[in-house]
């Protein structure tokens, strides 16, 4: 335990640190000017301060008030040491934080009981602030547990989504990683981005449920067919949504919601503007990006400048403009995105997909 002592009176100083030495565990550490406390700060470690109240320069409220100035030193418990006898001398004491006082000439056997309780008091009151930090600190354990369980959950589900449609698995990846790049752009702070990055990779878990006639069908789906197929939007939600999870709850949301369009014409609600949740409004876009520039058995690649321009001329219409303009802001990111995560087209030939009838619908 260390014990700042300051006092301008050398004999006083040598005597108070003569007392701390025979407290039990206790190190003094002994200033006759104040100025040179003030100059050892932030650095000075001490546990317990000890002022006389009369000094040049600096009295010791004056002391104390520019020793609180600091974070680190605001729980020290300060005792002065005065002559004066004067309430409203020790008023201001108190009011500026003193919690106790000696009274000069200091008193050895009084000295040493109010010492020993005072550091029994600041002893306990470090081990239940070590108690608080290693709480903090399992607290905090637990939640990276919880989220990287979260985590593993989401990928695991996205694989086994991947299982009746192979295609989906880099597609998810990307759509998940432009998201996140879109979603950092509109302005969303991290944890939100990173939320939605984890979450859009199961934008299309609900096609599990669709039959396989339907799902893997070679050529282009009939209207019944592709109504069908539109329900994998509420069936990723059925599936995601009681999930106590905010990750998956969040998915359910994606899920939902990433066929609507702003103006209303979209689906499985015919939701419309600000009523479709951001996260769906800002996977629809990174849904439709990564379907348009991605080639497979059944259509060639739009270029990146001719997939932009159909993005763009829809918003207002298909897409939020907003999250239109944070898409144009983010194509830097999104660019390398796509650049790091190619894909070869499969050579066998195969059925499109509900985002390649999305594209024949929009062109």
């Amino acid at each position: 335990m260390k014990i700042l002592l300051v006092d301008d009176n050398k004999t006083n100083l040598t005597f108070l640190t003569r007392l701390v030495a025979k407290l039990e565990g206790c190190t003094a550490l002994p200033f006759d000017n104040p100025v040179d406390v003030l100059a050892a700060m932030p650095g000075l470690n001490f546990d317990i301060a000890i002022i006389d109240f009369q000094m040049p320069g600096y009295n010791g409220v004056e002391l104390m008030s520019e020793i609180l100035r600091f974070d680190g030193y605001r729980n020290k418990p300060v005792v002065f040491v005065t002559a004066d006898g004067d309430s409203a001398v020790r008023m201001a004491a108190l009011n500026a934080g003193a919690i106790d006082f000696l009274t000069k000439p200091v008193n050895p056997l009084e000295f040493q009981a109010r010492m020993r309780n005072l550091v029994a008091l600041v002893t306990a009151q470090n081990k239940l602030a070590d108690k608080a930090e290693w709480l903090r600190t399992e607290v905090e354990k637990a939640v990276l547990e919880l989220r990287a369980r979260e985590e593993e959950i989401i990928e695991r589900l996205s694989i086994a989504a991947s299982y009746k449609d192979a295609e989906t698995a880099k597609h998810t990846k990307r759509v998940g990683c432009y998201s996140e790049a879109i979603a950092s752009a509109y302005g969303l702070d991290h944890q939100t981005c990173s939320d939605i990055r984890l979450a859009s990779p199961m934008h299309d878990i609900g096609k599990v449920a669709i039959p396989d006639a339907v799902l893997l069908k070679k050529g282009k789906l009939t209207e019944r067919e592709f109504a069908s197929m539109q329900t994998h939007t509420l069936a990723g939600f059925d599936i995601l949504r009681e999930s106590k999870s905010g990750l998956l709850r969040m998915a359910a949301e994606i899920a939902a919601s990433h066929h609507e369009r702003w103006d209303g014409q979209g689906y499985p609600s015919r939701l419309s503007g600000e009523k479709i949740p951001l996260s769906g409004r800002i996977v629809a876009i990174a849904d439709n990006f990564d379907a348009l520039t991605t080639a497979r058995p059944y259509k060639e690649a739009w270029s990146v400048e001719r997939t932009i321009d159909h993005i763009r001329e829809r918003a207002g219409s298909q897409f939020d403009p907003k999250c239109v303009d944070a898409f144009l802001k983010a194509l830097p990111s999104i660019m390398h995105i796509m650049a790091e995560n190619r894909e070869e087209p499969s050579r066998e030939p195969a059925r499109p997909t509900d985002e390649a009838d999305a594209f024949c619908m929009a062109i």
